[in-house]
């Protein structure tokens, strides 16, 4: 897993803080693989509550991470009982690393 323990706390703790304890965070894609470089930062984010607005929680939390990490690519996924299920989501669950 190519992230620092400071990304990788900044990360969790900003998922809680925006989204609830309850939430689960997981790293897919590029990041996952030690022998790749660079690549944005893919966040798969698993609620069990439905929710709202959920392109307003994916900005908030986009610009959280930012603001802390740091100028970079952050690609948040987010999986709700009322939100439509793609392929990319079953793609994250399986490759996905929990942080």
């Amino acid at each position: 897993m190519r992230l620092s323990e400071r990304q990788r706390q900044v990360i969790v703790s900003s998922v809680k803080e925006t989204l609830g304890e309850e939430a689960r965070v997981l790293l897919f894609g590029s990041r996952v693989d030690d022998k790749l470089k660079g690549g944005d930062i893919d966040l798969y984010v698993q609620l069990n509550a439905k929710i709202d607005r959920p392109a307003l929680m994916i900005a908030t939390l986009q610009a959280k991470i930012i603001r802390q990490l740091g100028e970079q690519k952050i690609d948040v996924l987010l999986s709700a009982p009322n939100l439509i299920r793609q392929p990319i989501h079953e793609i994250a669950e399986q490759q996905g690393i929990l942080l």
